[in-house]
């Protein structure tokens, strides 16, 4: 799982906005919104976390540490602008 610190960090590396990431990942600007809000692992129905994640990855995120204790996230250097 993914924090919502994880989620802000990465949309930051990646440099778009909640809006344009919440597009690309098909999931509402309010949910995404409401995760990087959240303190530690956000509650989500099924697979909308995961949708997150993937689209994430997929764009060149890859997630690191523990998402409580040591939430982090880099760019994949194939990825960095």
């Amino acid at each position: 799982m993914i924090s919502g610190a994880q989620i802000k960090a990465a949309r930051g590396l990646l440099a778009v906005t909640s809006r344009e990431f919440a597009e690309t990942a098909g999931i509402s600007w309010a949910t995404i919104k409401r995760f990087e809000l959240c303190a530690g692992i956000p509650q989500s129905r099924a697979g909308t976390l995961e949708r997150v994640k993937s689209a994430l990855e997929s764009a060149g995120i890859e997630f690191i540490g523990d998402p409580i204790a040591s939430p982090g996230v880099r760019l994949r250097r194939d990825r960095a602008r």
